[in-house]
């Protein structure tokens, strides 16, 4: 009998819970707070049946653009065809989303600019906080190693030890 195409299809791996990751769902996942514009992967709990978003978006990092009661709406790219990638708005239960580290590094980059001009403001400097390609390493010498000749060992002698 061949297999089916239904929703959940060929996601034995994909939504079953890690080793020592099953059982009852942690508190801070109900209390964590989310708000419009902020970062969200999709990432589905397979002990949680309602809510669950369908198995194209799981591992998608999406923004939210809604927040129900039980659900995030998030907008997720969805590729169809060859070239079109559209932008889709799902519902998602909040058992199967957390926070995206995915601005992370640019926010501290942010963060550690504006530091940095204000102490430049404040000794009265202009400063450029563009990134910078990474230069070549410099060069140094190699110093030579004091030569030591090896030369085998006759087989009889091997054996002997």
């Amino acid at each position: 009998m061949a297999g089916g195409h239904g929703l959940r299809s060929r996601t034995r791996g994909l939504f079953s819970r890690g080793i020592r990751k099953k059982g009852t769902i942690g508190s801070s996942t109900y209390l964590r707070t989310y708000r419009k514009g902020d970062y969200v992967d999709v990432k589905v709990n397979g002990g949680v049946h309602s809510g669950m978003p369908h198995k194209l978006y799981h591992g998608r990092t999406g923004k939210v653009w809604n927040v129900a009661k039980r659900a995030i709406g998030v907008e997720v790219n969805k590729q169809v065809g060859k070239r079109r990638i559209i932008k889709k708005r799902i519902h998602v239960g909040i058992q199967h989303v957390q926070p995206s580290r995915c601005t992370e590094d640019f926010n501290m980059r942010m963060m550690k600019n504006e530091q940095l001009k204000l102490e430049a403001k404040a000794r009265g400097l202009v400063i450029s906080t563009k990134r910078q390609p990474e230069c070549p390493k410099s060069g140094f010498m190699v110093e030579s190693p004091i030569l030591e000749t090896v030369s085998s060992i006759p087989y009889g002698i091997v054996n002997d030890l």
